[in-house]
């Protein structure tokens, strides 16, 4: 598949790839040089192992012939999600040759992303340590997204992964992302079964920090954290009011509800953004181990580098 067209498409190349054409221009140089290294490196460990006298880039050519080339085909395949079989047949190569490809650049762009340093943080461990990465950003908006896996044969991991809010298997994701839309931090993938509360409670422990972040910190949740004020007493939670059983709420609450959700609505925008590639929003396939995860660590690495190249 040649990808000069989409280079004159902003629209195709947005279709396909998730990315406008500047965008994949500037990602494509930084994945250039990962590509040079990790081909650098296996030449240097090879030459170790055997008496190898070709040099990185020599031999018989495949269909994948520019870093672009490979960029491309790995970011079609997040975008698009397509099965392997046809992976195979758009860009030429059989089914195995697609799959061994895209387990190839996947924990290239992977590194790509890291070392321009949008991918969101992992491990953090406690409340505390959440705001001390982001100095700069005086609100955090936290909330659970779930995504849609194929039904596992296993009875006991098709009741773990069984949820009862969307009616499917799932998994699910934290995510605490800033009022930017910016996702800062990215929970471990977890069974579709365990509550959102009680997955954000097992990140980070209930224990009382040294610090309390200050005062014009805030955290802002929906009513899936319900409990949070009572466990996590120095976090400044802002939280809608829920409607009373056999009551209302007053006008004034309703007036408040409806202005923090004008606030929380930045996280699902930013949910949004991650799931325009649909490896997180369609039925996922793939059975390789972490590979869920890291998915959805590549797709918020995306969305980030997108936010930050406008």
């Amino acid at each position: 598949m040649r990808i000069n067209r989409t280079l004159r498409d902003d629209r195709l190349m947005k279709g396909l790839t998730g990315m406008t054409v500047p965008e994949f221009n500037d990602l494509g140089k930084d994945f250039g040089q990962e590509l040079e290294k990790e081909e650098e490196s296996k030449y240097k460990t090879e030459l170790k192992k055997s008496n190898r006298q070709r040099k990185p880039g020599g031999g018989r050519k495949g269909e994948l012939r520019t870093v672009y080339d490979k960029l491309f085909f790995v970011l079609f395949y997040f975008k698009c999600y397509p099965t392997f079989d046809l992976m195979g047949f758009v860009f030429g190569m059989n089914r195995s040759n697609a799959c061994r490809n895209v387990h190839k650049f996947t924990p290239l762009l992977e590194r790509t992303l890291g070392e321009t340093m949008i991918l969101p943080k992992r491990k953090i461990r406690t409340t505390e340590e959440l705001f001390e990465m982001f100095p700069e950003v005086r609100d955090l908006i936290i909330d659970a997204t779930e995504r849609p896996i194929q039904r596992p044969k296993d009875k006991e991991e098709q009741k773990k992964n069984y949820s009862g809010k969307k009616k499917r298997h799932t998994k699910k994701n934290t995510i605490v992302a800033g009022e930017d839309k910016e996702i800062r931090y990215l929970g471990p993938t977890v069974e579709g079964k365990k509550h959102d509360y009680g997955s954000f409670k097992d990140e980070f422990p209930t224990e009382s920090p040294g610090k309390p972040p200050p005062e014009n910190r805030r955290f802002w949740t929906d009513l899936g954290y319900k409990g949070i004020e009572k466990d996590y007493p120095w976090l400044n939670v802002i939280q809608p009011r829920k409607k009373p059983r056999g009551g209302n709420l007053t006008e004034d609450e309703k007036i408040v509800n409806k202005l923090i959700s004008g606030i929380r609505v930045k996280v699902e925008h930013a949910i949004g953004g991650v799931k325009r590639f649909e490896i997180v929003s369609k039925v996922f396939r793939n059975r390789r181990d972490g590979f869920d995860d890291k998915a959805m660590v590549i797709s918020c690495g995306l969305w980030n580098y997108h936010l930050l190249s406008r």
